[in-house]
């Protein structure tokens, strides 16, 4: 899981949506301090951003780059500090920007915070070296008394909340060696670099450190681990909070964990910092001492300022590591003995949990964070050991969950023990199918996971009821209707046998089956435009968070409007004339700040825009992009140079306008390059159709229609030959990509995407490997769960693929194709009576191409739309007539 879409979910129930965007009133969590308020102070301009609140002198004149200085602070001293801030910048002239709330400083300093940016409350901005001394020293002399968070990127002056560090003043963007568009600072030949602003102090390899902060490097580099009894061989985990680390007692020799907690960081929902709940977990655990499945505390000590506890170190391995050992519906047709095999497994695993649970609830403590991740599963898998303590509380106190996993959140009204129930509930159904994070969104859908777990393996009944009971009724403890958690170890009130919870009443949960087009169609695209916001600058549709990262992610192919009027288009669910003339005007006069590529930037919406009817505008933002520096642009589809190369050649014989194709030239000309020998070491990091070598080739195939030339398929293939080194063949004789880590299958980043585009090299010049690969690739493609529904991380772009693969064989016939059809509702949602599907991360749902509704929406239509096929730009529907695809019935059963 991705930790930064947790802070993401707060401002909407359905969708994700920007922290800022918290209702701030009077009780609201984002209520604003009284600074943010104040009146701009004559001669001053206010400008607001995201998170932050800008004030600067009109007149002042502000290098682009320096030494600029920030200052941390708790949520309970924020406002004083603020108020000294202000009171010593303005009367000087000083530029300044602040955290305008307590909610968004809360969301900075939280436990799965960037942590780069964690501690970041105030910046300032010096208008050269000599006065960053002069303010440093002040405001430290000013601050003096307050603390802060320690700032990981930056250099403490002194011991207090005052930090420098040396980066951009103003927005300006490069791409770094992945070709990830970043944050720029100009090197010491005019050209721009990445601006460096990872979780540790950087000094640009040219910049000398000024001598007014080499004490303050000398005190930083003082405090160091060579005294511990400890030594400390790997880290196994960070969070804002701290680190998680593997060691051995070198005076015992015994293994052990090592868990790091950061003083005023790593706050949790009820504002603890990870100092206070290493605390908690200390006492839990002491308290625990001697329960087979709760490890041993064996030491605690304090590291300058960083606390530690020490703990036995626990073999084995989590339990969300044995689905990919396990899980039958990894494959296409799992056979009912290893669906039986696996029952029997999950429910011993399960009672072996729940005795671990209830063993915890006998001393009186509510776990308070029970999840895939926090149990260690045994070797032999005979026995289970609960870890992560931190949330931990005496079950009397009645306490509230404050930290969560986004599968397993309880409601607000479990406390105590009921916390933890409602944690064992979702895990009945989890070790199934884990979508439980889709009840963040709806919790009726649990009713509708059981019903597919009970469909496909053989659960004892009862089992799937129970869990459906508590997480939509529970909290009840005993036949007296007690409040949930008021008795240590007490079960909660089964239904009565005569009254099982009915599942069969979830077969109506989703207001139409993905399979039923038209009527999925329509329905998907009145969810979509449901969602609209038009009055909104930064988004028209929601979608990922991706929309936030950048000036026009709301608007761009991927994550914005610009791809979701393709999929409307695409599979005939009609135009949307008033997102078109919001995406016209939101890139009339784009940001300079704008990316290029097709995916998240100008190439993929001029695309869009010409396609809709609008070339003259098309045309302008396409200028715009050969404009640009290219020099430092990535490879690939998405943001770099293929994508870009792309789009302008499809503009360039669309209109007849020279300007275009010569541009897509020499985009041919500068990817070539890559392509002559062997690659330098260290150049293929990515792979697939997205980020890897397969958006190039697809590039050079799509110019080689267009000019007949033969290089350009030599290329072609070195790209897709590269792309393949990085894959690896796993169970079944699937074709994966090899991430280091695991192996992905999928269409942005998997070997799915690579199939796509061997499918039409080979449509020009024949080779037996690419052949195999591709019918290997195919069988990736045929699981029956994937752990999300996005088109390019999930069962949707799964579902793309089949319908358009040219291989033949097995897995590529029309009831293969409906089999994967059907797997793709068992993420699916309603929202406002419509079928709409979650996008990332599956906390929310997304309307977006990339990872959402409008995605599904088009791989649906690539397989189910009567006449001409929807399609990817650029990777139409394939020269065959397509084999009709079974409709389905309200079992999942198929009927031709």
């Amino acid at each position: 899981m991705s930790k930064g879409y947790a802070v993401f979910c707060d401002a909407d129930r359905h969708f994700y949506d920007a922290p800022h965007r918290v209702a701030s009133n009077a009780d609201a969590p984002g209520e604003r301090y009284p600074a943010a308020r104040r009146e701009v102070p004559e001669g001053w301009q206010r400008h607001e951003s995201g998170d932050w609140l800008a004030f600067r002198p009109v007149r002042a004149q502000l290098p682009d780059q320096g030494w600029k200085i920030h200052v941390s602070a708790r949520l309970e001293n924020a406002e004083r500090v603020l108020d000294t801030v202000w009171d010593y910048c303005v009367p000087r002239s000083i530029a300044f920007k602040f955290v305008p709330s307590r909610y968004l400083l809360h969301n900075r300093n939280a436990k799965y915070a960037d942590r780069a940016a964690s501690g970041k409350f105030v910046t300032v901005y010096p208008a050269d070296d000599a006065e960053c001394h002069r303010v440093a020293a002040d405001l430290d002399s000013l601050l003096r008394g307050e603390t802060g968070p320690y700032i990981l990127s930056d250099l403490r002056w002194a011991d207090g909340p005052v930090h420098v560090r040396y980066g951009g003043f103003t927005e300006r963007n490069c791409h770094d060696e992945h070709g990830t568009s970043v944050p720029a600072i100009t090197g010491p030949d005019g050209k721009l670099v990445p601006d460096h602003r990872g979780p540790a102090f950087r000094v640009p390899e040219w910049l000398e450190l000024p001598e007014f902060l080499r004490p303050h490097e000398a005190a930083r580099t003082a405090t160091t681990v060579t005294d511990l009894p400890y030594r400390i061989e790997r880290a196994l985990h960070f969070s804002n909070g701290g680190g998680v680390y593997e060691g051995v007692d070198e005076r015992t020799g015994e293994r052990v964990v090592l868990k790091e907690a950061r003083p005023h960081a790593g706050l949790a929902a009820d504002g603890a910092d990870a100092v206070t709940r290493l605390a908690r977990e200390r006492s839990a655990l002491e308290r625990l001492s001697g329960v087979a499945q709760t490890p041993e505390v064996r030491d605690a000590f304090t590291l300058g300022e960083h606390h530690f506890l020490v703990l036995e170190h626990i073999g084995g391995k989590p339990l969300n590591t044995f689905f990919a050992r396990r899980h039958p519906l990894i494959d296409p047709d799992p056979a009912p003995e290893a669906l039986a095999a696996y029952t029997d497994w999950a429910l011993r695993v399960h009672a072996l949990v729940e005795e671990a649970v209830t063993a915890v609830h006998a001393r009186g403590i509510a776990f308070n964070d029970l999840h895939l991740f926090n149990i260690m599963v045994s070797e032999d898998e005979s026995s289970v050991v609960l870890l992560d303590f931190e949330a931990a509380a005496d079950a009397g106190e009645m306490r509230r969950q404050s930290i969560a996993n986004p599968g397993f959140v309880a409601p607000a009204d479990r406390r105590g023990t009921a916390v933890d129930r409602y944690a064992l509930a979702c895990l009945r159904i989890a070790l199934f199918l884990p979508l439980t994070s889709l009840l963040a969104v709806d919790r009726a859908k649990a009713a509708d996971l059981a019903r597919i777990a009970a469909e496909h393996f053989p659960v004892p009944p009862g089992f799937l009821e129970t869990a459906v009971e508590e997480i939509l009724h529970g909290g009840a403890d005993d036949a007296s209707g007690t409040h949930p958690g008021t008795a240590p170890g007490t079960r909660t009130r089964p239904r009565p046998a005569a009254d099982p919870y009915d599942l069969s009443a979830a077969r109506d949960y989703l207001p139409v089956r993905p399979g039923d087009w038209p009527l999925s169609r329509d329905s998907m695209a009145a969810a979509i435009r449901a969602s609209a916001t038009p009055g909104r600058e930064d988004r028209y549709f929601p979608g990922d968070i991706a929309q936030f990262a950048s000036p026009l992610g709301g608007a761009s192919f991927g994550y914005g409007a610009a791809g979701v009027l393709h999929a409307l288009a695409e599979t005939g669910a009609g135009d949307c004339p008033e997102a078109e003339d919001w995406l016209l005007r939101r890139t009339k006069e784009p940001p300079p700040v704008s990316p290029l590529g097709f995916y998240d930037g100008l190439a993929g919406i001029a695309w869009l825009l010409h396609r809709a009817g609008h070339p003259a505008h098309a045309l302008e933002l396409a200028d715009r992009c050969t404009a640009q520096d290219w020099g430092a642009m990535g490879h690939d589809l998405h943001s770099g140079l293929a994508g870009l190369g792309l789009a302008l050649d499809a503009l360039g014989a669309a209109t007849g306008e020279p300007g275009p194709t010569e541009a897509a030239l020499r985009c041919a000309r500068l990817l070539s390059a890559r392509y002559v020998g062997d690659p330098a070491p260290g150049t293929d990091r990515k792979a697939g159709l997205l980020y890897g070598e397969t958006g190039p080739a697809l590039f050079f195939v799509r110019l080689h229609e267009r000019t007949g030339d033969p290089a350009l398929l030599d290329w072609a293939a070195a790209a897709l030959r590269r792309d393949l080194k990085r894959c690896v063949t796993g169970a079944g004789g699937t074709l994966q990509v090899d991430e280091g880590w695991r192996t992905m299958p999928y269409l942005g980043a998997g070997s799915v995407g690579i199939g796509m585009v061997l499918d039409d090299y080979l449509e020009h010049r024949a080779d037996e490997a690419f052949d195999a690969a591709r019918r290997q690739i195919v069988r990736a493609a045929q699981a029956k769960f994937y752990a999300q529904p996005g088109l390019f991380r999930g069962a949707a772009g799964m579902v793309l693929h089949l319908a358009r693969t040219t291989a033949g064989g097995p897995g590529t016939t029309g009831a293969d194709l409906a089999r994967q059809i059907d797997a793709l509702s068992w993420s699916a949602l309603p929202y406002q009576g419509r079928l709409a599907f979650p996008g990332e991360q599956m906390m929310r749902l997304s309307m977006d191409l990339n990872t959402g509704t409008a995605g599904c929406l088009l791989a649906l239509g690539s397989a189910l739309h009567d006449g001409a096929r929807p399609a990817l730009p650029f990777l139409p529907a394939p020269r065959r007539a397509p084999e009709p695809v079974p409709t389905g019935d309200r079992t999942g059963n198929t009927h031709p």
